[in-house]
């Protein structure tokens, strides 16, 4: 493969500190490399000197003649007095870049949801970023280099990304260099995987569940690396072989040597336990909602009729449930998440709660840390309880707050940093001890994410696999998702619907829907045009078959769950035979519901 661009003993530093040191590294043709490192260890740098938009102090960068290099900036640097048309398409005429299939599809997958004639300074900050990566996307490029490019995207988006770079060149032409924390990504799409530590630059072949297993491998014949970030590695590359297969069944992953490495790790999380300590915490009931409704008044109807965001939502929320929550922005999560905090009151319906329900929310405005910006972070959690609980039964452990911070990785030194002057990442970890020394039971993320590298997520995934309570997390982070929660649900058209085929499913489900939206303007106004071939009666019937699965689906889903309290509420004593009972209630309860979600899926699929 020909050579695109090169570095050549690269030195870079700051006044109080050496990033990289005679760093040399080249990228081909057909390279799709994966960047990843711990905050402040240099990845942006590294990428903004391969672009040529900074000068190292030593060494050099040599690029191809010809070779063309499009940059995504991490930071939003559009004008907010340009046009989405503008900032995407320039002056060209719409028969012209409409005639361009690139230029066609880039809009198609990131903007044509966007008003065309609107300034950018009127977006939010995800329809920003969408209209900065077609800005660039849209462009003729041998090489890009994305800097946090799923940055305000939602899981639909990334998942688009993904497919498009995937496909802009052919195998062995074109090059990427992409920096995020989002792993799904990097597994999805990158071929090699560079890691930046220590002042180098670290080469894997893979993407990066083949990264992790390298990573494992290279610190098991290490003296001097540190045992606990080991032992994190080493989990997550069990989880990635047990809870996610299909990405260690890539180029570059070795199964045998994963499966040896991972021969003594335990499970991730002991579930029986966890659900029993949730139950003794909370008891058999946490939030029911019951036929709940939402509804808010609308400026844009005519009638001033109020919009319904949610639509008689049926949840029996278990004792030590975890669950995903996936949608649309607008979709209402904020507003489902709401009505279990308690700070939403539904428009019909009920919402139940357990007497000893104590609910926290890790929100993306970190206001609870506005008290303490002055303080320095020691004086913070000297004022906090005095131990924290992790684990259950012979992995149970007390930690103090200086413990804890240690795991989330503070460094002694910023015990004495005010909170004002930590790093976005910092204040994130530092919120979410604040919360869970509270010792709430039931635990809301509201994309909890942000601003944390990949070993930091590790960090706090490992703490979230040790605590006993119901979770509820709301995140585009795909693989953070899939890898704390145990189930995942989607709002869909006001429904919440429960999703057996995970994310997958969500974005199939959301396809079909599109799909639908696409042909019902060209019928009009004749009736909506669908992709079904079911008509009149039949498509009715199947209609009302669809809604009978749903409230039946609950129904078994609540069912199901009062039994897995059951349980996990048997004493030591309880008879086998009892026991033996509720697990073969269980079973039949899981089959039932199985069996009904494989027809809700042929009925969605015949309604298109």
């Amino acid at each position: 493969m020909a050579h695109l661009l090169g570095a050549e003993a690269l030195h870079l530093e700051y006044p109080t500190k050496v990033v990289f040191d005679g760093v040399s590294i080249g990228v081909d043709e057909g390279d799709r490399i994966g960047i990843v490192g711990r905050n402040g260890d240099g990845k942006s740098s590294l990428m903004a000197m391969l672009a040529g938009r900074r000068t190292p102090d030593a060494g050099r960068v040599t690029v191809r003649g010809g070779v063309r290099i499009g940059v995504l900036d991490q930071a939003d640097k559009l004008p907010d007095d340009l046009t989405v048309s503008a900032a995407i398409v320039g002056d060209r005429a719409e028969y012209e870049w409409a005639g361009d299939p690139l230029t066609r599809e880039v809009v198609a997958g990131l903007a044509s949801d966007l008003p065309w004639d609107a300034e950018i300074g009127t977006l939010s900050g995800g329809q920003r970023r969408r209209v900065a990566l077609a800005q660039l996307l849209s462009g003729d490029w041998d090489v890009i280099m994305l800097d946090e490019p799923t940055n305000h995207l939602d899981v639909e988006g990334i998942a688009w990304l993904a497919e498009h770079l995937k496909r802009r060149w052919a195998g062995n032409s074109g090059a990427l260099l992409v920096v995020t924390h989002d792993r799904w990504f990097l597994d999805e799409v990158c071929t090699r995987t560079w890691e930046v530590h220590d002042r180098v630059v670290e080469p894997f072949d893979g993407g990066y569940a083949a990264y992790v297993l390298q990573r494992v491998e290279r610190d098991r014949q290490s003296s001097v690396v540190e045992a606990r970030r080991q032992n994190l590695a080493r989990k997550e590359l069990a989880w990635l072989r047990r809870g996610a297969p299909a990405r260690t069944a890539k180029p570059k992953f070795r199964i045998d040597a994963a499966n040896e490495l991972i021969a003594d790790v335990p499970e991730l999380r002991d579930r029986v336990a966890l659900q029993s300590l949730a139950v003794s915490r909370l008891g058999k009931d946490v939030v029911d909602l019951l036929d709940v409704s939402v509804s808010y008044p609308s400026q844009d109807s005519p009638t001033g009729e109020p919009r319904e965001v949610l639509h008689e939502v049926e949840w029996r929320i278990a004792p030590g449930e975890r669950t995903g929550i996936l949608g649309v922005n607008g979709a209402g999560k904020s507003t489902l998440l709401g009505l279990i905090a308690g700070t939403v009151e539904p428009t019909s319906g009920q919402v139940k709660r357990g007497k000893t329900v104590k609910v926290a929310t890790l929100t993306q405005r970190m206001d609870e840390l506005d008290p303490h910006l002055h303080e320095p972070v020691r004086v913070v959690i000297s004022r906090l309880r005095t131990s924290y609980t992790m684990g259950t039964g012979s992995k149970e452990q007390e930690l103090t707050p200086g413990q804890l911070l240690e795991r989330m990785g503070f460094s002694s030194a910023q015990l004495s940093t005010p909170v004002k002057d930590l790093s976005g990442g910092q204040k994130r970890r530092l919120q979410l001890l604040l919360i869970l020394l509270e010792q709430p039971n039931v635990l809301i993320l509201d994309e909890p994410t942000n601003d944390l590298d990949t070993d930091m997520l590790a960090a706090i995934e490992e703490l979230l696999d040790s605590w006993a309570g119901t979770l509820l997390v709301v995140s585009h982070d795909r693989y953070f998702l899939e890898r704390v929660t145990d189930q995942q649900y989607a709002i869909l058209d006001r429904h919440l619907r429960h999703l057996p085929g995970g994310i997958d499913e969500y974005l199939r489900l959301r396809h079909a829907q599109q799909r639908a939206a696409e042909a019902a303007p060209a019928a009009a106004p004749a009736p909506k045009a669908s992709t079904s071939s079911l008509s009149g009666a039949d498509r009715r019937t199947a209609e009302k078959e669809l809604s009978a699965l749903d409230r039946k689906i609950g129904k078994l889903q609540a069912v199901l769950n009062d039994v897995d309290v059951k349980i996990a509420s048997a004493a030591s004593d309880t008879p086998h035979d009892e026991v033996s009972d509720l697990y073969r209630r269980r079973e039949e309860q899981a089959t039932q519901i199985a069996e009904l979600e494989q027809r809700w899926l042929e009925l969605g699929e015949e309604l298109g």
